[in-house]
């Protein structure tokens, strides 16, 4: 130590630049030493054509020597006592270095990326830290391979273990979040979210606490940090370890946060970035995140607890209608002029894709709630916060059923703008089959035939719809409506498609959905005064028929022969064969089925001593039995299997 301060004392007065270049180039250590300490002393750091001079005076063997001196590994003179100070001036140079983009780009400065990650390791509590994070950044940031050298050299573990002890708010704080947001983003898509999934999901636990402290510019850095960590299409394994991190304080930090964002006067692009991120901790945390806690340890703040939501909801809603217009004008209007910009157009509608994702969440948790009264959560959903929520809710879907209406008017029926407005729409008349009924009456035709982008039928649209049509078909009003707007042949349609599709991922209550919209029409057919199509009931027979056709599943075989019951009792074994698609192995398979229906589970139904009996197959038995004594004379071929048990023989 005696040595540096010696040196120090001698670096007192005012140098010349050719003073600091005599000494850089000096054959001694203490010679350079002593140059190197002028060097910080006396020039600014900020004179970039100085300090290159002084890079290429000083050369890179020396202060090579001098870092791992200050190591404890190597010998620039002096003892071991003077290691500290060593250390420091290397480290120091070194930042000084990296701050000339030509300089921080060579081999030298690369090569010293793992030196300084260990620096950082073994120094966590030193002054200097700062100097390092600045090196890193600088020269990992300087060319393509010094990223590519930081992650090898286990920079992510570094900044995963430091992170949390670095200062709130400091510069040095700030350095870290840059070196992560290039490791993130330079590096091969996905490639840390899968390496490293923990380390990255500590990295957000420190980013989140930034963003619900600051109220300066890094808490924006911090927002979009956030959300493109998070919002990665390879985000999985990290969202994975943050759901089964027992403490869930990262969650209220990114709550507290996009209240901020939220609440206040900032530019669109941070509001919409905002809404990413909430999109984002929802669909880890789940829906209930909306309506959790924003008290932090570390932080005041006197946010009413059901602000996140009311927030989020008119954030959407205002996007949306936002978005709504800007794509309405470039399809109807600017593509007057010129067709629209493919990459703008795709921009918005994945905004609007992520606005739609928030209101249907809080849709279902309205709905959750709805459910079960007696949850928890419903003292923070008060009469007053659910009546702001369904006005903003009826509020957005007004909105979307104006830009389809506007569609409607312009011929459009294809493309995954109007697919998505119809499933947000389904999502909200699911829970509230009463909301804009007018509207819903105008539109309900249309929204059945729109497509997808990739579509060549509107299957999705159709089951998007599923839920509300089968509510509105319990009752007279609502089967009138269904009728009007030609949705019978739609559902059919979709029914036999899910029935006859290989996808293994459909979920059956999809395919329950639509049967029992058609059941519940069927029911009421008369009062309605509603015609079967015969090609369509044809079709559907005959799908019914392949859908029962290997299962042993009870529910299954008595939801398919109840509506087959039903349109039998509307026509005869005659008309039905001469229609130029039933053939007669078609009318073995629905006799069959309807022996299975009225025989084997009609037995099980009946039985006292099964414990599979329910209500809901109960009651479709009776439709089977009961449709059974109104038809069976007028299909003998039917009522020959079903009470015989002889097979039908076919007629040449």
């Amino acid at each position: 130590m005696e040595q540096v301060q010696s040196l120090e004392l001698e670096a007192s007065s005012s140098p010349s630049l050719q003073d600091f270049m005599k000494l850089l180039k000096g054959k001694t250590d203490s010679q350079r030493l002593a140059g190197l300490l002028l060097v910080t002393k006396f020039c600014d750091k900020n004179d970039q054509h100085t300090i290159l001079n002084v890079y290429h005076a000083l050369g890179s063997t020396f202060l090579h020597r001098l870092l791992l001196t200050g190591m404890g590994r190597g010998g620039v003179g002096g003892d071991n006592s003077n290691r500290e100070a060593y250390l420091r001036l290397s480290v120091t140079v070194l930042a000084s270095f990296a701050r000339v983009s030509q300089v921080a780009a060579t081999d030298e400065m690369v090569s010293k990326i793992p030196l300084i990650l260990e620096v950082i390791s073994n120094e966590s509590d030193s002054s200097f830290r700062e100097e390092c994070y600045e090196f890193l950044f600088l020269v990992s940031a300087a060319r393509e391979d010094g990223i590519i050298t930081l992650y090898d050299s286990g920079g992510v573990n570094v900044l995963a273990s430091q992170m949390a002890t670095l200062p709130d708010g400091s510069h040095v704080m700030e350095l870290a979040m840059k070196l992560v947001q290039l490791i993130v983003s330079k590096l091969p898509a996905g490639k840390v979210h899968v390496d490293h999934p923990s380390e990255l999901s500590n990295m957000v636990v420190a980013i989140a606490k930034q963003f619900a402290l600051l109220q300066d510019a890094l808490k924006f850095d911090a927002l979009y940090l956030l959300s493109n960590i998070l919002s990665s299409s390879y985000s999985g394994p990290v969202h994975a370890v943050l759901q089964s991190m027992t403490c869930g304080e990262w969650s209220t930090c990114i709550r507290v946060g996009i209240m901020d964002v939220l609440q206040n006067r900032v530019a669109p692009a941070e509001k919409l970035q905002a809404l990413v991120l909430a999109e984002c901790a929802m669909s880890i945390a789940g829906k209930e995140w909306l309506i959790g806690s924003t008290i932090l340890p570390f932080a005041h703040n006197s946010f009413p607890d059901n602000r996140c939501i009311l927030l989020v909801l008119e954030s959407s809603r205002v996007e949306i209608a936002v978005i709504l217009n800007e794509l309405a004008y470039l399809k109807y209007e600017a593509s007057k002029r010129l067709p629209p910009n493919a990459e703008i157009f795709l921009v918005k509608l994945r905004n609007l894709g992520v606005a739609f994702s928030l209101v249907e969440m809080i849709i279902k948790l309205i709905s959750k709630f709805g459910e079960n009264e007696e949850s928890n959560s419903t003292c923070i959903l008060t009469e007053s916060t659910l009546t702001k929520i369904i006005g903003g809710l009826n509020e957005t879907i007004g909105a979307v059923l104006e830009y389809l209406h506007d569609a409607k008017d312009h011929g459009d029926r294809k493309g995954n703008d109007l697919l998505a407005s119809v499933r947000i729409v389904g999502s909200y008349l699911a829970e509230a089959p009463s909301a804009c009924e007018e509207k819903i009456k105008e539109l309900l035709g249309y929204m059945l035939c729109v497509e997808g982008e990739d579509e060549s039928s509107p299957f999705q649209s159709i089951s998007f719809l599923l839920p509300v049509l089968c509510q509105i078909t319990m009752d007279k009003d609502g089967c009138e409506i269904f009728v009007s707007a030609g949705a019978f042949r739609a559902v059919v349609g979709c029914l036999i498609s899910l029935i006859d599709s290989s996808h293994s991922k459909i979920d059956s209550s999809t395919i329950f959905l639509a049967c029992d919209t058609i059941l519940n029409l069927l029911l009421k057919r008369e009062e309605v005064q509603f015609s079967l199509d015969n090609l369509c009931y044809v079709e559907l027979l005959q799908a019914l028929s392949r859908w029962t056709e290997d299962t042993i599943d009870t529910s299954v075989i008595m939801m398919a022969s109840s509506i087959c019951s039903l349109i039998l009792d509307t026509t005869c074994e005659e008309a039905l064969l001469r229609h130029p698609k039933f053939k007669p192995d078609n009318l073995i398979a629905l006799s069959q089925l309807l022996k299975r229906s009225l025989v084997t589970c009609g037995q099980e139904l009946t039985s006292d001593d099964t414990n599979t009996n329910t209500n809901t197959e109960a009651d479709l038995y009776q439709i089977v039995s009961s449709g059974y004594s109104s038809w069976a004379e007028r299909f003998p071929h039917v009522k020959l299997v079903v009470e015989g048990g002889a097979n039908f023989v076919r007629q040449s």
